[in-house]
Formats: structure tokens, sequence, C-alpha cells
């Protein structure tokens, strides 16, 4: 049985513990409102941009353009997008996990370009292919991060390195609620259209073929910048619960040890009386 001492000093590293986690629990609740923030002001842009799409769907057929350029997928990319730390629950895992089936159920070659330390430590360990890495600040994800990783999967698509790009991220519903999920950026699909696909007549200006060099790069780059966002409120989330979770056991355990401590002295002092009871009686 731990003496009084030892229940002590597990009462003072786990008021420690309880500090760091507060604190953590504090900058994730900070810094998940900034992505909050980012994340709602972002998807209406990216839903414009879906939206256009599928107006250009129906005009017909659109000029060619690598980036719609379907062939046979022998080999494909996926980007993962995971957190440089941990300490954020079950959100890494997640996302390696439904990474890890997708690769094991696709009947092609799967190479990843993998942003966060996470992903990368988990898949490099174990011998899979990874084409390129990137690391992203503490704060969460920047546009030069979305632009790197924009540059270099389109420059692996366009040369024929792989056939298909997809993304592995977690789309953010609340702080409670991450969905991981694998969608495909390449080539680009435009959105079907509900309901019967009717062909309308468009005049473009400039010509069809400017536009689409000015569109797709952009519209490809903007479903990247978005799930680099979901990606980021998604782990600030997941970390502000996990270490409301922590802060609450925490408590918990103190309020045990603390329980415990009590009933060790109280014991003690109870031994203390009875001895000199009992030895006062001897001398009578």
């Amino acid at each position: 049985m731990a003496t009084l001492k030892e229940i002590r000093a597990r009462i003072k590293a786990a008021k420690n513990i309880q500090q760091i986690t507060k604190a953590m629990k504090l900058v994730a609740a900070a810094r998940l409102k900034r992505a909050t923030d980012r994340v709602l002001e972002a998807r209406p842009y990216a839903d414009k941009m879906k939206e256009l799409m599928g107006s250009l769907s129906a005009a017909g057929d659109l000029p060619s353009h690598p980036l719609m350029e379907k062939r046979e997928v022998k080999r494909a990319c996926i980007i993962l997008l995971t957190s440089d730390r941990g300490l954020a629950g079950g959100y890494n895992t997640a996302l390696i996990r439904k990474t890890s089936d997708f690769i094991k159920d696709a009947a092609f070659k799967c190479s990843l370009l993998t942003v966060g330390k996470k992903g990368t430590l988990f898949f490099g360990k174990r011998g899979y292919e990874i084409l390129h890495t990137l690391s992203v600040p503490s704060s969460g994800a920047r546009i030069q991060d979305a632009i790197e990783v924009t540059k270099k999967s389109r420059q692996m698509f366009e040369s024929g390195e792989v056939d298909a790009i997809y993304v592995c991220y977690s789309k953010f519903y609340s702080a409670i609620r991450q969905v991981p999920q694998i969608v495909q950026l390449l080539p680009i699909e435009p959105p079907v259209a509900k309901g019967e696909a009717k062909t309308i007549p468009f005049q473009f200006e400039p010509d069809p073929a400017q536009l689409l060099d000015a569109l797709l790069p952009r519209y490809f780059q903007t479903l990247i910048w978005q799930s680099l966002l979901e990606a980021t409120a998604s782990e600030f989330g997941a970390r502000m619960t996990a270490m409301t979770s922590a802060t609450d056991n925490a408590g918990k355990m103190i309020q045990q040890l603390t329980l415990k401590a009590n009933r060790e002295r109280q014991a003690a002092i109870t031994k203390e009386i009875l001895e000199v009871v009992g030895g006062a009686e001897a001398l009578k």
C-alpha cells in the first residue's frame, strides 16, 4: 500500500498535469475560434467555384486540359493531412486508418505526399513510398503551404508520374465531430448536376482554352486550401476536446487521491492514539 508521502507526491504530479492540460485546452480553444472563422469564410468561395465548374460542364464539350486528362490509373498519390504534434485524441489515428484502408483496397499502387509529422513517421517506418513531406506551423496552415502542395502535386500529375491525386483530411463539423474522408482532386471532374443534364449554349470571352487555363489551376488550389483549413480546424477541435477530458480526469484523480490521503492520515493518527493509550494502560 502506498504511504502518505507517496500519495501526496502523486497529488502534486496530478495537479501539475492538470495545469498543463488546462493551459493546452485554452490555447487550442483560442486557435479553434480563429480556425473556425477561416473555414466558414472560405467555404462560400469554394462552393461558388464548384458551382461555376458545374455551370461550365453544362456547356457541353470543353477543350482538353492537362488537369482534366483522364487515363488508366496505375499509380496514385494520396495527400495525407495530419498534425505535427500529438495530444489530439484519435484525430491522427482516424486519418492514418482511413488512408491505410484505402491503400489496401486500391487496385493500383499508391504513394504519399504527407503534410504533418504524424503521418510521415507512421508510413515512413512501414516502408511506404513518400514522395514529399511538409510541416505546417503550430498556429495552422498558411496559403504558402497550399501553394507548395498544389505545385508539387500538379507537377507529379502533369508529368505522368501519377495518374490520380487524392486528399485524405478530416472535415470539420464541430469541436467534438470531425469526419475523415478521401476525395479525388485530379483529374478534375466537374460536379454532376442533379436531375437531367441540359446543354446550355455559352459564349466564352476569352476563348474556352484560356478560361480553363486560368480557372482550373485556381480551382485545384482552392480545393487543397479548403482541405488544409478543414484539417486545421479539426485538429484544434480534437485537441481542445482531448485536453478538456484530460483536465477533468486529472481533477477526478486529485479528488480520489486526496480522499485516500485523508484516510491514511486519519488511520495514522488513530494508530498513534491507540499506541499512546496502550502504553499508558501498560504503565498502570
